[in-house]
């Protein structure tokens, strides 16, 4: 009895750290009312303009335990926010983002490094135009916790990149309006059931 008592333990302890090892990482949906790309650049020196994106959709991968993560956004270049409506339908034109070709920019990740059990850079791709280019996101900040509205897992972040809008064939006006834009990115998401 007292080996067969033994025996249960062990398989109970085998399954038990067997299925801690393939946890599963966790997919989640990236909230589009919580998570807002922003652009910035000089204009002629004036003043830094400051822009946004709605609309913002994706995923986010992420294993705490294994300290990986892989994310794709896919940003709507048509509903570009300037504060102005010429403005935006200027910026949806073909000098700039071509969204009657190209409606949407993405960003994959290729590599995303943590530094304990937080992201602190995210490598990747980002698309726009028909244009990849490699960016990389410093994460300024990272959180991972139960949502206390949905009751279900979420996550959320802060990040920022620089490029140059003439990398993606967006550099007209360029160098008097700046061709470097940083981009600063709001992001949650929450756990799919």
């Amino acid at each position: 009895m007292k080996t067969l008592s033994r025996l249960s333990i062990a398989t109970a302890l085998t399954l038990g750290i067997a299925g801690t090892a393939l946890a599963e990482p966790l997919t989640y949906a990236v909230d589009p009312n919580h998570t807002f790309p922003r652009f910035s650049y000089s204009h002629f020196g004036y003043s830094t303009q400051l822009s946004s994106f709605e609309g913002t959709t994706g995923t986010v991968v992420y294993d705490p335990e294994a300290r990986t993560a892989s994310i794709e956004i896919v940003i709507d270049l048509k509903q570009v926010n300037t504060g102005s409506d010429t403005f935006n339908g200027h910026l949806q034109g073909e000098a700039f983002f071509d969204t009657a070709n190209h409606p949407t920019a993405t960003f994959k990740s290729t590599n995303v490094v943590f530094e304990g059990d937080k992201p602190v850079r995210i490598d990747g791709e980002m698309t726009m135009k028909g244009i990849t280019r490699p960016v990389t996101l410093t994460v300024t900040s990272f959180k991972a916790m139960p949502h206390p509205m949905v009751k279900r897992p979420a996550i959320g972040a802060n990040a920022y990149t620089d490029v140059k809008r003439s990398d993606f064939n967006a550099g007209k006006y360029a160098p008097h309006v700046g061709d470097e834009v940083r981009i600063d990115i709001a992001l949650e998401a929450i756990a799919k059931e």
